[in-house]
């Protein structure tokens, strides 16, 4: 198995990727189904890897500019972009939410389908 992260975009259409298979490598027993995903899981591979550098220097940028050698408005910049990354995530969870309980107020959808699909997201 490769030590390179899997990206969470498909290859082909760079829409996010859904997991649907879990397997035990114990006993082989294999689950499908559409697993949820982590917000931060559908974030890109190049912004994961910037919050896991953030996270190791405590958050500070001056200290993450000095380990890559690369400038503070530099690190700066990146950040904001990962900010806006998340939200826009965050956002897109949260309208199909709001959807799913639109769906439920008008009669499209029952009350325990809109719950598993909202445990889902």
């Amino acid at each position: 198995m490769s030590d390179k992260p899997i990206s969470a975009e498909c290859p082909y259409c760079q829409q996010a990727m859904m997991v649907s298979r879990m397997t035990c490598h114990a006993c082989e027993v294999a689950v499908e189904a559409a697993f949820p995903t982590a917000r931060l899981a559908n974030l890109p591979t190049e912004h994961q890897r910037f919050i896991e550098i953030f996270i190791l220097a405590s958050g500070s940028l001056k200290a993450i500019a000095d380990q890559t050698g690369v400038s503070y408005p530099t690190v700066r910049s990146r950040l904001d972009k990962v900010i806006v990354a998340l939200r826009d995530e965050i956002g897109r969870t949260q309208q199909t939410k709001g959807t799913i309980l639109d769906a439920v107020t008008e009669g499209k959808l029952t009350a325990e389908r809109a719950a598993k699909l909202i445990k889902a997201i």
